[in-house]
């Protein structure tokens, strides 16, 4: 028996050196790519400075209106994942694309990220940055939330919104991450600070932005340094993790003079499921309580801009301008 335990005993011993050794070389092959890629990594943007940190502002086109792009959580390279997008409308109109703290190009600020700190930093990044509103928003998933709070607190600041996919305020309060979720969240910050996103490039970055031709050979190894670098870093994390609060403290009255227009994604695979029935449940009840509101359903996947972006230029340029533009 006692040689038995001490054979169980090495075993166990062995598999942690081995364990240590892997996850050491992992880290450091991870660090040696970063200072690799770091010659990659030059902003293309205009940046506002927070005290001893940064926010990238990018702006393109030029037109009366401008169009604040703002993605959803964890898209870690906006200017380059949302650009087959903000494209379309840079033709004809100006466009922004706000790289919130820990995203792209801006600093990981380490602070909190509750509502109100993410928006006046936005607010505050844009008007530095010289972009005056009126703007009309186009927020992707968990940026839904800041968009509403936005056209709630400041409504002469908010021309419309085009909601690609997002989460509504109740949904997101309804949904309070146990405790699992939460060892989940951390779990996927620290596996991110040690390197092991190099190991799955697909669940990094959305494999569609480099297998369309939106970008250049040059603009996706950026887009794919700026990804590993920023994968669910702390900002990010602290974003999910307080946006249950987040949609609680959205309690002011809907901003029912804001036109919304509510893009609803969707497949073949899923159109008839319980998610996506209900997703556009709430969206009707919704829109309903809006002066002006419209829900579409759009084919594609969450991540829409990809998947859509002409019929998404179109439809948000139908709902803003009737068709004269």
């Amino acid at each position: 028996m006692l040689k038995l335990f001490k054979l169980l005993k090495t075993i166990i011993v062995i598999i942690i050196v081995i364990i240590v050794v892997l996850v050491g070389a992992i880290f450091t092959y991870h660090q040696y790519q970063l200072s690799r890629e770091s010659s990659l990594i030059q902003n293309k943007g205009t940046i506002v400075e927070f005290g001893q940190k940064k926010i990238n502002v990018y702006t393109e086109g030029a037109g009366e209106d401008t169009f604040v792009f703002m993605p959803g959580s964890g898209i870690a390279a906006p200017v380059y994942e949302m650009k087959g997008l903000y494209s379309k409308f840079s033709r004809n109109h100006k466009i922004v694309v706000v790289e919130k703290a820990g995203y792209g190009y801006s600093d990981v600020f380490n602070d909190d990220r509750d509502i109100d700190t993410i928006l006046e930093q936005t607010r505050k990044a844009l008007a530095q940055s010289e972009n005056k509103p009126p703007y009309i928003l186009v927020p992707h998933s968990l940026s839904g939330l800041e968009a509403i709070y936005w056209a709630q607190k400041y409504p002469q600041e908010v021309k419309s919104i085009v909601a690609i996919d997002i989460g509504l305020p109740n949904g997101y309060a309804k949904h309070k991450f146990d405790f699992s979720d939460k060892v989940s969240i951390k779990a996927m910050n620290l596996l991110t600070k040690l390197g092991f996103q190099r190991l799955l490039p697909s669940a990094t970055y959305d494999p569609q932005v480099i297998d369309q031709s939106f970008l250049s050979t040059k603009e996706k190894e950026i887009f794919k340094a700026i990804s590993y670098k920023k994968a669910f870093n702390d900002d990010i994390e602290k974003e999910l993790l307080e946006s249950n609060t987040n949609a609680q403290k959205i309690s002011l009255p809907l901003p029912k003079n804001t036109p919304i227009l509510l893009l609803s994604a969707y497949s073949d695979q899923n159109e008839n499921s319980i998610g996506i029935k209900q997703k556009n449940k709430d969206y009707k009840e919704f829109a309903d309580n809006i002066n002006k509101s419209e829900v579409k359903k759009v084919e594609g996947k969450h991540s829409l801009y990809l998947y859509a972006p002409d019929k998404i230029y179109q439809l948000a340029t139908d709902f803003i301008y009737g068709n004269s533009k």
